[in-house]
């Protein structure tokens, strides 16, 4: 009942039945790297534009249990999302998923972390909150959070437990970031530079040829009223650089060993001393 009562409400404040001439609007996300925040400002979009509303379950490339879907089940979701309706997910950039999404007519956004806090949450989120995560039981078995990040960081492939390296983990996020009809934002540029980085996903939208009806002002005042990190059934900390907690001489050492220059190309660090 829920999409058919979000779509009367948006009837109702748009004063319209149609949503034929609102640009598809696809919100992706590298996993544990502010997915539900960006969730959260697609919401505030519904607000702004007419919009029915935001899909509530994620389209991904790998299940919750982590066995990886079909392509062609993936493409599918894809082509399924409704008319009017903002989708999201964790969706890997395939050739044919850049074929898909990344075209002239497509508002595509994709969200990405610093490498370091990422791993940080993934462990976190699989020994403790996620106990289907196909990992719990492994990083359970490990004696310290130590023992499990240098795992998260160098991934492992034993027993028919396979999880790939962090470097190997944000190749897809720097091809996402080569793709010309996606605007990739940071987590972090939500904590420390709002207002810019809800006005690019503006000028996003409008790059197309389509105007936001609300006058912009509002429209940055909506959506970053629309932020609510603590709401998110995931939130932890929330906040970025809290991998120096937990990163030991040996930890960095390993991560530069297997990331290589990966934190330079994201612009997280000027060079390899940090």
């Amino acid at each position: 009942m829920r999409p058919a009562i979000r779509s009367l409400q948006a009837i109702a404040r748009w004063r319209r039945l149609s949503f034929v001439e609102t640009p598809p609007i696809f919100g992706n996300a590298k996993p544990k790297s502010g997915s539900h925040l960006l969730v959260q400002v697609l919401t505030g979009f519904t607000r702004i534009m007419p919009c029915r509303y935001v899909e509530a379950e994620p389209i991904r490339t790998i299940t919750k249990a982590g066995s990886r879907r079909p392509q062609e089940d993936i493409l599918d979701d894809l082509r399924r999302l409704p008319q009017g309706v903002i989708g999201w997910g964790y969706v890997e950039a395939t050739p044919e998923n850049v074929v898909l999404l990344c075209r002239p007519d497509r508002v595509n956004y994709f969200i990405f972390r610093d490498p370091r806090d990422m791993l940080v949450s993934q462990v976190y989120f699989a020994t403790e909150m996620h106990e289907e995560h196909g990992m719990h039981a492994y990083y359970q078995g490990l004696p310290d959070f130590g023992e499990r990040l240098k795992v998260s960081i160098t991934g492992i492939d034993q027993n028919g437990l396979k999880m790939v390296s962090v470097r190997e983990r944000y190749d897809g996020v720097l091809r996402w970031r080569e793709q010309e009809h996606v605007l990739c934002v940071r987590y972090e540029d939500f904590l420390g530079r709002l207002d810019a980085t809800l006005r690019a996903m503006l000028d996003q939208v409008e790059r197309i040829g389509y105007r936001i009806p609300t006058p912009r002002e509002r429209a940055i005042k909506v959506l970053g009223e629309s932020i609510q990190p603590s709401k998110s059934r995931t939130f932890r900390s929330g906040k970025a650089g809290g991998w120096r907690e937990y990163f030991t001489a040996e930890h960095k050492r390993l991560f530069m060993h297997v990331a290589g220059d990966l934190l330079v190309r994201l612009g997280y660090e000027k060079n390899d001393v940090w």
